[in-house]
């Protein structure tokens, strides 16, 4: 699986009512009556190669997912926070390592039972076609990024996908939680983490960002990192905000 993006934290979310007769309503809710599993930073929910036995819902925490390359080296494909729901596209064993950054709470489902679910409800069983599509998207999307985009526009893009994808308020400044490393980011965006300490910096010294600790980024100026990485789109923040930053 790719993810090219945050997503959003529903952790705090109620999930719909799991009916043994009507099936699930949605994904989430198939996993609500399974049993909560707690792992530590540094932790796998399950590792590149291992019999892909379960799907695997995030309910808490930020995990990365990387294969490690035949010279050795990590390749991240994609970070996933709560509400994602990883190895629904694994056939047979699992493509990459699924690994906690933070503190995680997962549940999972044997596949086998997801698909005798997706077997008698025709709405589940269009919601994971839609996210095994959204995965496919995904990946053609990171291709063009690390194809196409040079090293600023590369980190641009990824603040402006974790604004986006961890539903940051339309309030100027946006601020973000962003607790991978930057040798995290450096594996994702296929550049070096000397790179990416280079543009973080110079985002900061021109005024487009500001980092509070360790894991909080403040985008001040927003229009113009939407436009570092080529995708304006208005509707993230009013243009009325976009250089405020509030006192």
């Amino acid at each position: 699986m790719y993810a090219s993006h945050l997503a959003p934290s529903t952790s705090g979310a109620p999930l719909p009512p799991f009916d043994i007769q009507a099936g699930p309503s949605t994904l989430a809710s198939a996993f609500a009556s399974r049993p909560m599993e707690t792992l530590a930073a540094g932790e796998a929910a399950f590792w590149e190669g291992d019999a892909a036995s379960h799907a695997v819902q995030v309910v808490d925490g930020c995990f990365r997912l990387y294969r490690i390359l035949a010279d050795g080296r990590r390749a991240i494909m994609g970070f996933v926070f709560a509400g994602e729901t990883l190895g629904l596209s694994c056939q047979g064993t699992y493509r990459y390592t699924a690994e906690a950054i933070t503190r995680g709470q997962v549940r999972r489902l044997g596949r086998s039972q997801l698909q005798a679910m997706t077997e008698g409800s025709e709405r589940l069983r269009s919601l994971v076609l839609a996210h095994i599509l959204e995965e496919m998207n995904a990946a053609q999307h990171h291709i063009i990024v690390l194809g196409q985009m040079g090293a600023e526009e590369r980190v641009a893009h990824f603040l402006v996908s974790a604004a986006h994808r961890t539903g940051a308020d339309c309030e100027c400044p946006v601020a973000i939680e962003v607790p991978m490393t930057r040798l995290d980011i450096a594996d994702y965006l296929g550049l070096t983490l000397e790179t990416v300490s280079r543009v973080m910096s110079r985002f900061r010294r021109d005024g487009l960002i500001a980092l509070e600790g360790r894991s909080r980024v403040v985008l001040r100026r927003m229009s113009r990192v939407q436009e570092l990485a080529g995708e304006v789109e208005e509707d993230l923040c009013s243009t009325s905000c976009m250089t405020a930053w509030p006192h």
